[in-house]
């Protein structure tokens, strides 16, 4: 079950990537001095970014615990 660890690390990497440029991205859009409802509309597509990347990292981490506990 080595494959399952590498491919789950893989996916909690990516993950954290995500959500670092996830918060790089709402940190320059609060610095843009954009009106209020751009703002928010930028925002919102910031939070769907972060939602998957949240998702694709706990997938990641449940496949490195899977592959721990199978090996």
């Amino acid at each position: 079950m080595t494959w399952l660890v590498i491919v789950g690390t893989g996916l909690a990497v990516i993950g954290l990537f995500v959500l670092g440029y996830c918060i790089y991205a709402a940190i320059a859009a609060k610095r843009a001095g954009l009106p209020d409802p751009e703002l928010r509309e930028r925002l919102q597509r910031i939070v769907g970014l972060n939602m998957g990347a949240l998702l694709v990292s706990v997938l990641g981490l449940m496949s490195v615990v899977m592959g721990v506990f199978l090996a």
